[in-house]
């Protein structure tokens, strides 16, 4: 028998949606019908419903929530949250890119709608899905005691990573409307930590809630739920954490180096006295670019030691996100990154900010 295809919605077709999504998207069209885009810019949804055969185009999300659609797909740039209720409520299953939002309160009202609407809401938390992250989360089941955990995150500049990609921009998109998005997104980023300091609210929704939130979601899904935040310090070059999990304490770092060298490294390495299993990962803009995983080891009555370099597969997460995604929403469960989840994500961020500013003098 024919497994159903969803029919979805996607908002929001820049960078994101461009080089990854829809390209997977109609890659897995035994799953999904991409039945309707939108985008504030009325280029950008042209070009794209034409090389995606997609007729049915808005530049209005909420035009687009009167189609006939099982889900959508939120790939905006500002505050998920109008579309994520309007959406629940229009009885839509949801993927929402990360953050989910752009602070804890935005956050709760997105999961309080889905639980009234009866909907699944999925976050983009791609680096969960990646094959290497599943092996050594098997590795990591054999490495009692785990003494210690560490992440580095050097952010490079993003344009060589995506300038082979034929992305299409739009220049048409009204003033007025670009304006208010970005007065909303500094009400909204003034209500979530209340503080005037221009470094700070950057490195607050550019450094934390773009990029380093990945980090710690995914130092969440390896370790469980964070216990303690002990240490923050928070700068434009540099984001620095001590946070205490379940079973070990982690070093957590994001190094700003975007007017740098193209030469992006993401490390996260666990120390046992077994040895140290280390996850290095690739851009997350090459696609089917493998994670690789560093086993290294040796033994106890010798000076003997060994190290291996494992590439796990060249599935690629972003595909694998949306798998399960379908699955999901077909099977009625929840996802592997919820957005109960993904709200203490946006809450850790909130906290890393007020435990800088404390520890100032």
């Amino acid at each position: 028998m024919a497994q159903a295809r969803l029919r979805i919605g996607v908002i929001g077709c820049g960078l994101i949606a461009q080089v990854m999504h829809l390209h997977y998207l109609r890659e897995l069209s035994d799953r999904f019908q991409i039945a309707a885009l939108c985008d504030l810019s009325r280029t950008v949804v042209d070009r794209i419903g034409d090389a995606y055969g997609v007729s049915r185009r808005f530049t209005d999300w909420a035009a687009l929530l009167q189609e006939p659609l099982d889900a959508v797909m939120v790939l905006t740039s500002g505050s998920h949250e109008p579309i994520v209720v309007a959406a629940a409520q229009a009885g839509r299953h949801i993927f929402v890119e990360k953050p989910i939002a752009l602070s804890e309160a935005e956050g709760q009202a997105m999961v309080a709608a889905g639980q009234k609407a009866g909907v699944r809401i999925m976050v983009g938390y791609m680096k969960r899905y990646d094959p290497a992250v599943e092996r050594m989360a098997e590795e990591l089941r054999g490495f009692s005691p785990l003494r210690f955990a560490s992440s580095t995150t050097a952010e490079h500049p993003l344009k060589w990573y995506v300038g082979h990609y034929p992305i299409v921009r739009g220049t048409d998109i009204d003033a007025q409307t670009v304006s208010a998005s970005q007065a909303d997104d500094e009400a909204r980023v003034t209500s979530a930590i209340g503080i005037g300091d221009p470094t700070l609210r950057s490195a607050y929704r550019h450094a934390l809630l773009d990029s380093m939130i990945h980090d710690i979601n995914l130092m969440r899904g390896l370790l469980g739920d964070p216990i303690r935040l002990r240490f923050a310090n928070v700068t434009q070059a540099a984001v620095s954490l001590h946070i205490e999990f379940p079973q070990t304490s982690a070093s957590m770092a994001w190094v700003n180096l975007q007017d740098g060298v193209a030469r992006y490294r993401q490390e996260f390495a666990f120390f046992s006295p077994k040895g140290r299993a280390t996850l290095v990962f690739p851009s997350p803009f090459l696609r089917n670019e493998p994670t690789q995983l560093v086993l290294e080891g040796g033994s106890s009555d010798s000076a003997r030691s060994w190290r291996t370099a494992e590439t796990v597969s060249y599935e690629e997460a972003f595909k694998r996100e949306l798998v399960e995604f379908y699955d999901c929403v077909v099977s009625d469960r929840e996802p592997r990154t919820t957005a109960a989840e993904a709200t203490r994500d946006v809450a850790l961020c909130q906290a890393i900010v007020r435990e800088h500013l404390a520890a100032e003098p």
